[in-house]
Parts: C-alpha cells; structure tokens; sequence
C-alpha cells in the first residue's frame, strides 16, 4: 500500500527553517570572519564581511551594528564623513531590529558626541531610559557619557538609579566603584568592586584594581602603627583604566 505524500505545504515549510538555519549559521560566520577582520583595522574588508551577514539575516540588529561600527571607525580614522552618516543610519537600522542593544546605543551616542551633537546623544539615552524603565543599561550609558564630560555627581546619580533597578547589576557595580575610585574613597570603591565581582567574575581590569586597593590596605595597615606607635597618613593611589 502506498503511504500518503506529505502536504506540499509542509514540505515548503520543512525548506524554509532549513533555509533559515543555514542563514542563521552563515550569519553567524560571516559576522565571526568581519569582527576577526576589524580588529586587524581592517574596517574596509570587515564591512563587506557583515554587508555578506546582513544579507543572510537582514531580520536582526547584529549584522546592521557590526557594520555601522566598520563605518563608524572608517569614518574617524580616515577623515570620511560619508562612512559616518552611512554609520548613524546602520545605528538606527540595528536599533529598529534590537531596540535594547547595549553596543548600539553606545556607539551611536559616541558619534552623536563627535559630530557635534551631545544635545542629542542625552536624548537618545534619556529616550531609551524612558522607553526601558526597568533596564539598567540606559542608565549605566548615561553615567560613561555623563562622566566622560566631567559630571561624576550627576554619572553616580544615574548608577544609583541603574542599582534601584537592579541592585546587582555587574556594570553599575563596576562604574560606581570607578567613580568613587577617582574620588578617592577607596574602601568604598573596593566594596563596590568586590561586589561587581561576586557577580561577574571574568572582568580582569576590575580584579586588578581590587589587588591593588587590597595591596595598599595591607600596607597603610602595617604602617599605621609604627615603633614610635605614630599613625601615618594613608596616601590615596590614582584608579588604573577600570572600564564598563
């Protein structure tokens, strides 16, 4: 007896998510090779790597972000104002697709920031702030760019916040330790630190400052009480590049 065909509609269908899968993993792959290529500077060749991914899976925002950051440092490197409108628009792009994609909004911020727009990079974060109310990140984006214009107060203001949402939250962790770090309050900034690290432990900067603090802790404590039994002043050290 002969068994019944499947429906050709199901056979479309069983073509379609193998197509799909295979397009899922050359976009992966294509996206591996250009992010390989632009850390070699190669911004050119890396971005007909991700125009290839995009092609492949023109649904998501990864492809269209990796390619606006190619543009992006095309853009600044070589002096090209082309490659930086292209690289806004691909921003913008990604975004449509990832509308909560941390990268994303900051390099779009960042360019905002370098072609003369601050204005509107505190309003891009402050939008995605409002949109996102119980996010994190927009507000740990505020902070950087906040203190990278020299407004701590208002940058720990906003990692308080980002900690109210998520009190546990590695990055603003992290930041506030940094902020407190240069502001000299060190034990503070090593509880941050250490509690950064308790959630995420794979951040090699930050554990290297903590060694640090905890090495200069250990020593003030050693010559707080001399042979005279005379307290010595404890001498803040600068922050290494703690990064978030």
């Amino acid at each position: 007896m002969q068994l019944p065909s499947r429906p050709l509609s199901l056979l479309l269908a069983g073509l379609a998510l193998a197509a799909a899968g295979c397009n899922s993993v050359q976009h992966q792959t294509l996206n591996a090779e250009g992010v390989a290529l632009y850390k070699q500077g190669a911004y050119q060749q890396a971005a007909g790597k991700f125009q290839e991914a995009i092609s492949k899976r023109p649904d998501l925002g990864d492809g269209y972000y990796n390619l606006a950051a190619a543009m992006h440092q095309s853009g600044v490197r070589f002096n090209r104002p082309d490659d930086m409108k292209q690289a806004e628009t691909l921003y913008n792009q990604a975004l449509e697709r990832s509308p909560d994609h941390v990268e994303c909004y900051r390099g779009l911020a960042v360019l905002l920031n370098e072609t003369g727009r601050r204005d509107a990079s505190y309003r891009l974060l402050n939008n995605w702030a409002v949109a996102s109310p119980t996010n994190p990140n927009p507000r740990v984006e505020l902070a950087r760019l906040l203190e990278e214009s020299e407004r701590s107060q208002e940058a720990e203001q906003q990692l308080v916040q980002a900690l109210t949402i998520s009190p546990n939250d590695a990055r603003a962790l992290a930041a506030l330790g940094r902020l407190r770090d240069e502001a000299g309050d060190q034990m503070q900034a090593l509880q941050n630190y250490q509690r950064s690290l308790a959630v995420n432990r794979f951040q090699p900067q930050v554990a290297a400052r903590v060694a640090t603090l905890q090495s200069a802790a250990g020593a003030s404590a050693s010559l707080a009480t001399g042979a005279s039994g005379t307290r010595l002043s404890n001498q803040w050290q600068a922050p290494g590049p703690v990064r978030y």
